[in-house]
């Protein structure tokens, strides 16, 4: 296999972790922090056990199903990213990677009906791409975080020309209880969210019958039109202890990490 494929996926080895595939370097490595302590995602990892099992929704290259696999031998993955290109990074570094992991990559969007969507899928920023992808916002937010980096306004600026220019494309969309039953899981002992904006969508899509076996929640939320406060009231009606933080990088943006674990 060639190290750039008709795809357009390149190899790219992460600091402190894995060569893996991506659609772009700067955005793997990028995302690859975030898996990294103290932060959200890495404290999720720790908190599963081998043979747990993660539902990956919104997957991307699957950075975060790496993760888990490393650090808890023996997970049973089931990762769900719609980009074509995405997912074709997902199957090969799951097949790389995950060691004894068992795993399926569903190529298809999550939220809270089946069916099929439109998705603006960004080439350059593949983590900021989604159901309702906003360009204008998602500038605002890069914008942000660049300059919480330490980069100037100009060189933020120029790093942001084009960045957010967006292919739509028209994608499956399946529920996380439909996701169960297809995978006829028991349980869920980590269930990940980070769909850029469709959270809500995600969860609400997890049906009456499905929340009791969900033991934990990881999700990244857009506070726009009170989400977070509804993604929050939502977890807590169905029994979890949820805690909200965000990341110093992200300061002054909308993005907001939310955990939720059962109440014991």
């Amino acid at each position: 296999m060639d190290e750039r494929t008709a795809a357009g996926a390149e190899r790219q080895q992460l600091p402190d972790g894995p060569s893996v595939w991506c659609t772009s370097g700067p955005a793997a490595v990028a995302m690859w922090r975030e898996m990294l302590p103290p932060g959200t995602y890495h404290r999720a990892a720790r908190r599963l056990r081998g043979g747990d099992t993660l539902v990956d929704v919104g997957a991307n290259i699957g950075l975060l199903s790496l993760h888990c696999a490393r650090a808890r031998p023996g997970l049973r993955i089931i990762a769900a990213e719609p980009a074509p290109a995405l997912h074709t990074c997902l199957e090969r570094n799951l097949a790389e990677h995950a060691g004894t992991a068992r795993w399926r990559a569903e190529r298809t969007a999550v939220g809270d009906r089946a069916g099929h969507l439109s998705f603006t899928y960004y080439p350059q920023a593949p983590g900021n791409s989604g159901l309702y992808a906003d360009r204008q916002a998602d500038d605002g937010i890069t914008l942000a975080f660049l300059r919480n980096s330490g980069i100037d306004a100009e060189d933020a600026a120029e790093l942001l020309d084009g960045l957010h220019e967006g292919v739509e494309l028209t994608v499956p969309v399946v529920t996380v209880s439909e996701l169960l039953r297809r995978h006829r899981v028991d349980r869920v002992d980590l269930l990940k969210v980070d769909v850029e904006r469709a959270e809500l969508d995600v969860l609400r899509g997890v049906e009456r019958e499905h929340w009791p076996l969900v033991g934990a929640v990881v999700a990244e939320v857009h506070d726009e039109g009170g989400r977070l406060d509804a993604v929050r009231d939502l977890l807590g009606a169905q029994g979890f202890d949820v805690r909200v933080g965000q990341d110093p990088l992200l300061a002054g943006t909308p993005l907001y990490d939310v955990e939720a674990v059962r109440d014991v």
